[in-house]
């Protein structure tokens, strides 16, 4: 496994972390790969009980790598088919996930905050779905909004496009907790960790089970779906030349 992601350990806490720097974490092929093969070893542990996803440098994760699937049909519809199983393996861990948003998350990497039991961050990060702005259509990461903070509060968001702080967001509840600085993220995320570690992983996950299907998280078809549509509008002449435009700016 190429080191694009890592595993770690501190007792019943495993870190999962994306480790694409350079591109802000952006969500490339070879990185979904990685993350589908982590996330498969976490589906099998019976022995950890809370897993934080964050990522290496100054960003969370950057969305899509949009530089890939520019010209490719097939590489864009690979690759948010890819998206789309990722988000619903991480929904069906077996352990609470939690989602440390570092920096930026934007497009589908503010989607994977959303997918986590729980998300934390700082005031200061930059969130949000900008995709419209993009001529792209966010329907992946849609139903995972929706899930997260209502229907009417998810049309607002994906309709204005746009970015918000850490402190926006949490006031619209894609996240949970939010710490003052990115300073206090640490302290913020590790207290709470060590909280959810107390818990009875049995009870977690028959909890996590029953929710998932309250709200009808398992759903494969509303996400493939999801997926072949946004592969197609990525594709339309509009949304190309918006892309290369932005692109080269």
């Amino acid at each position: 496994m190429t080191e694009l992601t890592t595993l770690t350990r501190a007792g019943p806490i495993a870190t999962l972390t994306l480790k694409r720097p350079e591109a802000r974490n952006a969500l490339s092929v070879d990185l979904l790969n990685d993350l589908h093969a982590r996330v498969a070893s976490l589906a099998a542990s019976r022995d950890v009980s809370v897993l934080v996803l964050t990522g290496e440098g100054r960003a969370f994760c950057a969305g899509m790598d949009l530089k890939a699937v520019l010209d490719d049909a097939d590489a864009a519809l690979s690759l948010l088919t890819s998206l789309a199983d990722l988000t619903l393996a991480l929904r069906a861990l077996p352990m609470v996930t939690v989602a440390r948003v570092n920096g930026a998350a934007i497009g589908g990497g503010c989607g994977l905050a959303c997918v986590c039991d729980i998300a934390v961050t700082h005031a200061d990060s930059r969130m949000g779905f900008p995709e419209v702005d993009l001529g792209v259509c966010p329907a992946v990461v849609a139903p995972w909004l929706v899930k997260k903070v209502g229907a009417g509060r998810a049309r607002r968001v994906l309709l204005s496009g746009g970015l918000m702080t850490g402190a926006e967001a949490h006031a619209v509840g894609i996240v949970d907790h939010v710490a003052p600085d990115a300073a206090g993220l640490d302290t913020l995320c590790s207290a709470l960790t060590a909280r959810l570690a107390t818990g009875g992983h049995v009870a977690m996950l028959a909890t996590k089970e029953l929710l998932n299907r309250l709200d009808h998280s398992m759903d494969a078809a509303v996400l493939q779906a999801g997926a072949e549509l946004s592969a197609a509008i990525v594709s339309s002449e509009e949304t190309r030349a918006i892309l290369r435009a932005r692109l080269k700016a």
